[in-house]
């Protein structure tokens, strides 16, 4: 039985920086405290737990020394959390993915504008908390096209945003349904200048919108595939879905010692993959579990 793995799985480079940044300030200090999981991935967490690194919540920062230094990982934060570690002395080490700060900087910049602002997200995503936050906590979050003509204000201009690893093709639906119910009250009626103004902004990630083709080859061209990630991820969620459209002989585990004999009866070939949060030594470790118990 042949064990392979995808060469697109593995950290995206927002997370490698993230990493970067903890492990570069753990090499000068004992003690870096994360705010929430830099990643996540359970094993990854606890290799840089060991290292140093202690995860923490915004409701930790009173218990903490004057001038300790907190991590803001790739995910980033509302402005309410760099308010309150001013408040208790906290050096920030901000980590936020430079595509997540983009996206909040012009979030930021319709909602100055008086623009209605709709995000396709997660309501408890770590990501979504910060999209929000720079709009007051104003922002409507929707997860389908009908929850958005439910939700949406059609007398108000509107833009739509989308947390970054989110799927492209309901962020399209989801476009497509609005656009389509301002045409219905607008457009051909008496009152077809007063439409309102609508933008879609699809601010997924390029790198994890790109990997949807290659992991469905990758699925495909394996008799099993062994998907690693942090039950936490929602991009983890999102491509298990993907893949398991092309192989239903998917399985999601969080570490090898989860992985059950008979998934493999019959299989030439086993595929490992993962998240944009599985490290690649996780799948590694897992492709040799594989080989030495069931080979």
């Amino acid at each position: 039985m042949k064990v392979n793995i995808d060469a697109s799985a593995g950290f995206c480079w927002g997370v490698v920086r993230a990493i970067d940044f903890a492990e570069n300030e753990l090499q000068t200090t004992e003690k870096i405290y994360s705010l929430g999981d830099i990643i996540h991935n359970a094993a990854e967490v606890k290799r840089l737990n060991d290292l140093g690194m202690e995860t923490i919540t915004v409701k930790d920062f009173p218990k903490l020394e004057k001038g300790s230094k907190v991590l803001i990982r790739a995910h980033g934060e509302p402005p309410s959390t760099y308010q309150e570690a001013i408040k208790y002395g906290l050096e920030i080490v901000d980590a936020t993915c430079p595509v997540v700060a983009k996206v909040q900087e012009r979030i930021r910049k319709f909602s100055d504008n008086e623009f209605q602002v709709v995000i396709f997200g997660k309501k408890d995503h770590a990501e979504v908390i910060g999209l929000r936050g720079v709009t007051g906590d104003k922002a409507i979050l929707v997860l389908t096209p009908e929850e958005a003509l439910e939700k949406v204000d059609f007398s108000r201009k509107t833009v739509l945003f989308s947390q970054t690893t989110m799927d492209r093709e309901t962020f399209a639906r989801i476009a497509e349904a609005l656009r389509e119910r301002i045409s219905q009250l607008y457009i051909g009626s008496i009152e077809e200048e007063a439409a309102i103004e609508f933008h879609a902004k699809n601010t997924i990630c390029g790198q994890v919108s790109g990997r949807d083709k290659k992991l469905r080859e990758f699925a495909r061209s394996n008799d099993v595939i062994i998907f690693a990630a942090g039950k936490k991820s929602s991009n983890g969620k999102v491509l298990f879905h993907i893949a398991e459209e092309e192989n239903q002989r998917i399985y999601f585990i969080e570490d090898a010692d989860e992985i059950k004999p008979e998934w493999f009866s019959g299989a030439e070939t086993v595929g490992i993959t993962g998240a944009t949060s599985t490290p690649r030594w996780q799948m590694e470790k897992i492709k040799a579990y594989i080989e030495n118990n069931f080979s």
